[in-house]
């Protein structure tokens, strides 16, 4: 996630008597640790988009004029890079929260099998082999 320079992110559930929910009380203390989750989710205090990184909460801040431009710039490096792996590696990700690290290393054997595969993989070598940019079909 992006986030522009004024932007600001609160669990405000505690001060309408409510309690976090769509997961907050799983993720956010994985995310950044209990005590800051608890603090934060207990209290409802904002969190700044430049604390927020400092955290772990988000990947990076951009000038608020440069969000959609810095947004922009990530999709299209992520639309010229192999799709195929980065959709196998996003599904290693999400399985990583809950597998163990046996499961997972099962899981990487796997899925690297199937990436090595991929047209991809061998554009990616013949590019490195050839000293060029690879070019990535999603394949």
């Amino acid at each position: 996630m992006i986030a522009g320079t004024s932007a600001a992110f609160t669990q405000a559930f505690s001060k309408i008597a409510l309690i976090p929910d769509s997961g907050g009380t799983f993720l956010l203390p994985k995310l950044i640790g209990f005590q800051r989750a608890t603090a934060l989710m207990m209290l409802g205090e904002k969190v700044s988009a430049t604390d927020a990184l400092q955290m772990g909460m988000i990947y990076k801040v951009a000038e608020d004029a440069q969000l959609q431009e810095t947004a922009m710039a990530i999709t299209k490096t992520l639309s010229e890079m192999p799709t195929k792996a980065l959709g196998l590696t996003k599904r290693l990700l999400n399985e990583g929260t809950t597998n163990s690290l046996e499961q997972q290393l099962v899981r990487e054997g796997q899925e690297q099998v199937i990436a090595a595969g991929t047209a991809d993989f061998m554009e990616g070598i013949k590019a490195f082999m050839e000293k060029r940019k690879p070019i990535f079909k999603g394949e």
